[in-house]
């Protein structure tokens, strides 16, 4: 449980809130590529840490992104001119680069000194795997951008998933590192098999245990943390565990354990206080054919299909005024939610928390001390950035994002499981098991 003064810092963002001056000073996923596909193509609104910016390409294929209200009268510049590397105010004319230099003031009289004095709010982006990545801190304390830890081979197969969720990020973010609720709320879409590992199928997933009571163990790393979740296996019980390896990369990034079709990772970007992006991505490196899992495919699987289940600003069409479109028929004949594509499911119970979950009221278990570590860590990095201290994950990281990986599979019960992680730097005086 958190105090309502510990969950105002887990959850705030806005202004000058201490979890949202601790994910300014990372690169955070703004939009995807796809939103800005094409040189002098629209602009488009992005909203992110309760600041509202359009993102644009411009004529040389430079992604910018900028205060969405022009600097001279407050006009909105999503629905300005993207022409000749800039983008123009309808209002006035003003026109501005990608690095918020006004390069054009048409209502000014020839010779006016004014554009010197004017630049207007720009931050810096790059492009990688998929996504446009935002840097919105201090100047001097950006830190080099670092390429995601996903797909970065040249052949790599990357497919996205982004969806609005009308809660806070933590809550998202909670859902990604709970083990446990998958083999509930999830059990019609991850099913039971005698398989050596997770699988897919066209239709599900599948998993090589039936124990819905996994045992915790939580490792304090120089990222954040990781934790196993260790079940029964359908298979060799007595002397095998069935492990799977959830990475947690502060402050946005969790990496969940893969199948043997593709990996999976998720980013939690706080819009404002009150609302979040889920950027939910299936990646795989092997080139194999049959490996991985194409865009549409996986929108499919999730339930995430713009144009069918979401609008164009990926807002759902399931929602919580129309109860999500729950189907109470496919209940009653096996279905266990009555809710199509896992993020959906997920997300009706983020939401149907509140916007701000009350975590004073939390009653927790066995099964939580995952969630009870990452609010710990978030929680007394909010305090350490208001006492002056580095926001968490910008210095003492010796791992590469490229080196962190997650796991799932079958082990002897004998196995160390922080073994079978490729770059963990471990902390062992900060490791936490739940009770068996």
């Amino acid at each position: 449980m958190l105090t309502h003064e510990e969950n105002e810092l887990l959850c705030r963002v806005e202004g000058d809130a201490a979890m949202g001056q601790i994910m300014r000073r990372h690169w955070l996923p703004a939009c995807l590529v796809e939103e800005v596909p094409e040189a002098d193509g629209n602009p488009v609104r992005v909203r992110i840490l309760g600041e509202n910016l359009v993102a644009f390409r411009d004529s040389d294929g430079r992604v910018g992104l900028l205060d969405e209200f022009c600097p001279h009268r407050r006009a909105s510049l999503v629905y300005g001119r993207n022409e000749e590397c800039g983008l123009r105010c309808l209002y006035h004319g003003w026109k501005m680069d990608v690095d918020g230099n006004v390069v054009d003031m048409p209502s000014e009289p020839d010779g006016s000194a004014l554009a010197e004095k004017v630049k207007h709010k720009s931050y810096p982006v790059r492009e990688a795997n998929g996504l446009v990545w935002v840097y919105m801190g201090p100047p001097d304390a950006m830190p080099e951008f670092e390429r995601p830890g996903f797909a970065n081979g040249s052949k790599a197969k990357v497919s996205i998933v982004k969806v609005h969720v009308g809660c806070n990020w933590a809550q998202v973010l909670e859902g990604a590192i709970d083990s446990a609720h998958s083999s509930s709320l999830h059990s019609t879409d991850i099913r039971p098999a005698r398989v050596t590992n997770a699988g897919m199928t066209d239709a599900y997933m599948t998993r090589p245990s039936t124990d819905k009571s996994p045992r915790i163990q939580v490792q304090h790393t120089d990222y954040g943390m990781s934790y196993v979740a260790i079940r029964r296996p359908i298979t060799n019980a007595d002397t095998h565990n069935y492990l799977r390896v959830t990475n947690f990369i502060a402050p946005i990034t969790v990496q969940i354990p893969p199948n043997s079709q593709y990996s999976l990772i998720q980013y939690t970007v706080p819009i404002d206080d009150i609302n979040t992006f889920l950027y939910f991505i299936a990646w795989s490196d092997d080139t194999t054919p049959g490996i991985g899992i194409d865009q549409e495919s996986w929108r499919k699987f999730c339930g995430a299909q713009v144009g069918i289940d979401l609008d164009e600003k990926f807002h759902r069409v399931r929602s919580r005024d129309n109860d999500y479109l729950q189907d109470r028929k496919a209940m009653k004949l096996g279905d266990f939610t009555g809710l199509r594509g896992i993020p959906n499911q997920d997300i009706a119970m983020w939401e149907t928390m509140g916007r701000i979950a009350n975590r004073s009221d939390d009653r927790l278990g066995a099964s939580d001390i995952a969630i009870v570590e990452f609010r710990r860590i978030m929680v007394e990095a909010a305090q350490g950035i208001l006492e002056g201290k580095p926001a968490i994950g910008t210095i003492g990281r010796s791992t590469p994002f490229a080196d962190i990986r997650s796991y799932e599979g079958i082990a002897e019960k004998e196995t160390d499981w922080r073994t079978l992680i490729t770059g963990l730097p471990l902390n062992r005086s900060k490791e936490t098991e739940s009770a068996t």
